[in-house]
C-alpha cells in the first residue's frame, strides 16, 4: 500500500486496511484542485468509530434511563493531516451507490466560535449542513478546551454506516473526527470527555437534541459486547458479553422519517412537560430558569431524571394527573417551562404528554430487567423473555407516535417467525422510521434474510441487513501513517 503504518494497530479490521489502501484512489477521483488534499511529506492520522444497534433503551436516554447498545461492524474512518495554512478542507466520500461526494472549505479564522452563530452559519445552506458534524469539532474544542488552532487541517471521510437508518451514523462521524483532531494537536481528554464533547457538536452546532448514548457507544464499545449506560447523565456501567447462543441484527425499513407520526423533538419536549407536571404534583420546589420557557426543579427525590420514577409511583400518584394531550400555550401559562435545555415548548403545538411521560418510566424498568437476565444468563430458555421486553418497548415507541408502518411491519414479521430462532424486535434510536433491531439464536441469519425478503415483496424496498460487531474508537485509538 502507498502508506505505511508507523504507529498504532488496525486490530485486523478489514475495513481499515481497505480505507488506507484506497486513499490515493479516492483523491484521484476528486476535482483537480482537491486531488492534492494531503501533503505527501507529512504524517496522516487515521481514526475509526462504529455505528450502533440500539438494543434497548433508545429515547429513554434523555429521561435518565438505562440503555443497552451494541457497536456494529459498519464504521466511519477519518484521515486527517494538519496543514501549514489556516484552511479547513473536508472531503466526505459517498456513503452509498448513487450518492455524490461532499466538499467543504473554510478558513478557521472565519469559523464561528459562538454556538448559536455556528448553528446559524451551518443552517443557512442545506447543502453544507453536513459539515457542521465535522467543523463543529473545532468550534467545540475552541470553546470547551480553550484550544487555539494556528493551523488548519485536511480531512478525508469514508463511512459505511447508513445515514438516517437509526444506527447512529452521526455519532460515528463526530467521534472519529473529534479523535482525529485531538491526536496531532496533543489535546488530551478522557473517553467520557470525548463522548460529551461530540454530543455538544450535535446538540449545539448541528441542532439535534440527542442524548449521549450514541457517542458513548462509538467511543467505549467492545466487539460482541452490549454497552450498559445509565444516562444520568452518562454513567458507564460496563460491558455485558452477548451470550454465545444469541446474535443481534438490524433491518433497514427504508423509511427515513414517517411524517404521519410525531417527531423526536415533539416527544422529547412532551416528556419534559410531563416531568414538570409530576414535580408540581410532588410538591418539588420550582424556580425560573436562565431563559424564558425553562425552569429549575430542586429534585431531591428523583435527582432530575424522570426514569427514576417507578412504574408503581407513576400509576398510583401521577398518571391520572397528567393530560393525554396538552397545548403548548396552556402548559406555559400554568407551568412556565421545562428543564430540558435543548428543546423548548412551542405554544402552537399539541403535545402527547401522558404517553411520552410514561414511556421512559416503563422503558427503564424493561431495560433493567433485560440487563439482569444477561448478567444471570442460564440459557436459551430465557431468550423469549428478552424478546417480549423488546416487543413491549416497540409498542411503547409506537404509542408515543414514534413508530412507522415499515418498522411496525418488520416487527410483526419477526413475531410470526419466533419459531425459526428469532425472539424479539424493536425500532431503534429516535424512531419514526429507520431500522429494527432483531434478537435471535446465533446463526439464525436465514430467518432474518427471509424477513427481509418478505418485506421487500410487500414494500418493494431492498431491505439491507446490518450484522456483526467491532470495537469502539477508544480501543482502536489512532494510526499514524507516512508514505512509503
Amino acid at each position: 500500500m502507498p502508506y505505511q503504518i508507523i504507529s498504532g494497530s488496525t486490530h485486523d479490521l478489514v475495513d481499515t486496511d481497505q480505507f488506507i489502501q484506497s486513499i490515493d484512489e479516492s483523491l484521484s477521483s476528486l476535482p483537480a484542485h482537491w486531488r492534492d488534499l494531503f501533503n505527501a511529506k507529512r504524517e496522516l492520522i487515521v481514526t475509526r468509530a462504529p455505528g450502533r444497534i440500539d438494543l434497548m433503551g433508545g429515547i429513554g436516554d434523555y429521561a435518565g434511563s438505562l440503555v443497552l447498545e451494541l457497536p456494529i461492524q459498519n464504521a466511519t474512518h477519518v484521515a486527517l493531516q494538519p496543514s501549514q495554512d489556516t484552511a479547513l478542507r473536508i472531503v466526505s466520500l459517498p456513503v452509498a451507490a448513487g450518492e455524490s461526494r461532499r466538499l467543504f472549505e473554510i478558513d478557521l479564522k472565519r469559523l464561528p466560535i459562538d454556538y448559536a452563530e455556528a448553528r446559524s452559519f451551518f443552517a443557512r445552506d442545506s447543502g453544507n449542513h453536513w459539515a457542521a458534524y465535522v467543523a463543529g469539532a473545532f468550534t467545540v474544542l475552541m470553546r470547551e478546551a480553550k484550544f487555539a488552532f494556528h493551523e488548519g487541517a485536511r480531512i478525508l471521510i469514508q463511512s459505511n454506516v447508513p445515514e438516517g437508518k437509526g444506527v447512529s451514523s452521526s455519532a460515528a462521524l463526530e467521534v472519529a473526527v473529534m479523535q482525529a483532531v485531538a491526536a496531532p494537536y496533543g489535546i488530551e481528554m478522557s473517553r467520557q470527555e470525548l463522548a460529551l464533547l461530540c454530543q455538544k457538536v450535535e446538540n449545539l452546532i448541528v441542532g439535534a437534541p440527542c442524548g449521549v448514548m450514541d457517542q458513548i457507544t462509538a467511543v467505549f464499545g467492545e466487539t460482541n459486547c452490549v454497552l450498559e449506560l445509565l444516562c444520568q447523565p452518562a454513567e458507564f456501567k460496563g460491558m455485558l458479553a452477548l451470550p454465545e447462543q444469541l446474535e443481534v441484527w438490524a433491518i433497514d425499513s427504508g423509511i427515513r422519517h414517517f411524517v404521519g407520526g410525531s417527531d423526536y423533538r415533539t416527544v422529547r419536549t412532551a416528556t419534559f412537560m410531563g416531568y414538570r407536571i409530576i414535580a408540581e404534583v410532588a410538591g418539588l420546589s420550582v424556580r425560573p430558569g436562565a431563559c424564558h420557557g425553562h425552569v429549575w426543579i430542586d429534585d431531591w427525590k428523583w435527582k432530575g431524571y424522570l426514569a427514576n420514577v417507578t412504574p408503581e409511583e407513576f400509576e398510583q400518584e401521577f398518571a391520572a394527573r397528567i393530560p393525554e394531550l396538552l397545548k403548548g400555550r396552556e402548559f406555559l401559562d400554568r407551568y412556565q417551562g421545562i428543564t430540558d435545555m435543548v428543546t423548548s415548548v412551542d405554544p402552537a403545538v399539541e403535545y402527547p404528554v401522558r404517553l411520552a411521560t410514561s414511556h421512559p418510566i416503563y422503558e427503564h424498568a424493561r431495560v433493567n430487567a433485560f440487563a439482569s437476565m444477561l448478567k444471570d444468563w442460564r440459557g436459551l430458555e430465557q431468550a423469549p423473555e428478552l424478546g417480549e421486553l423488546m416487543f413491549e418497548s416497540h409498542g411503547s415507541y409506537s404509542a408515543c407516535g414514534l413508530g412507522s408502518p415499515g418498522t411496525d411491519e418488520l416487527v410483526r414479521l419477526v413475531k410470526h417467525a419466533r419459531g425459526d430462532g428469532l425472539y424479539g424486535a424493536r425500532i431503534t434510536g429516535g424512531g419514526s422510521g429507520g431500522s429494527v433491531a432483531i434478537l435471535g439464536r446465533r446463526g439464525a441469519i436465514n430467518a432474518v434474510q427471509q424477513i427481509a425478503k418478505q418485506y421487500r415483496q410487500q414494500t418493494g424496498f431492498q431491505a439491507a441487513i446490518i450484522s456483526g460487531s467491532s470495537p469502539g474508537a477508544s480501543l482502536f485509538g489512532h494510526l499514524r501513517l507516512m508514505r512509503n
